[in-house]
């Protein structure tokens, strides 16, 4: 009997104790939000959806080399000296090399922040966008290239020629060094003659 007491004493001060608590939290401000027609602020340095800026990037494969999940897909084409289309960067320096592809499959990206600290240009950047989620996979394929396929085309075929070109010249040239062979050094410890030497003792 006294247990059965007890049984009944633990249920309803057990439920008096949750309903205190409960109605404390009825007249305290609400911590919920209506979104997406309210937000909380996005912290500046989040590392949210990638982005980059064409005009910066000196395609120097440094951000493929640092992501550790091969989400970065970078292609280039060196620029020749008679392209009739130069660019240059927001530094005054000439382009030297013509971005073909660049691409991100946000899929598998882990927003791990290398690629950007590994650019030396700051042409890649997190932003604070993380509503960007699809129902199809390839809309999470992001491309930044600014060429069209015609205009990379048109800068390989440029570079092909211009190699085509440049061999003759470089061709010349190492028959030029192998008509003059560089001749060795002579080996000091060869050509050190006897006098060099301490004399021998004598017996």
């Amino acid at each position: 009997m006294i247990q059965y007491l007890k049984n009944i004493w633990s249920g309803l001060s057990s439920t008096f104790t949750g309903m205190r608590i409960t109605s404390g939290h009825l007249f305290v401000k609400k911590v919920t939000i209506q979104y997406p027609d309210q937000r909380f602020p996005i912290p500046s340095n989040a590392r949210n959806r990638l982005v980059l800026t064409p005009e910066r990037c000196t395609g120097c494969n440094l951000c493929v080399v640092a992501c550790p999940v091969n989400c970065i897909l970078l292609e280039t084409v060196r620029v020749v000296p008679d392209d009739p289309h130069q660019e240059l960067y927001e530094n005054g320096q000439p382009r030297k090399m013509w971005i073909t592809r660049y691409e991100m499959d946000f899929a598998k990206c882990c927003f791990c922040g290398l690629c950007q600290a590994a650019c030396p240009s700051d042409a890649i950047n997190h932003t604070t966008d993380f509503e960007y989620s699809a129902y199809d996979r390839a809309d999470l394929y992001y491309k930044y290239q600014t060429l069209t396929p015609e205009q990379a085309a048109e800068k390989e075929r440029l570079l092909a020629e211009f190699k085509a070109k440049d061999k003759p010249a470089v061709a010349k040239k190492t028959e030029k060094a192998a008509d003059h062979p560089v001749t060795a050094a002579p080996d000091k410890a060869a050509t050190q003659t006897l006098t060099d030497k301490e004399p021998a003792p004598e017996a």
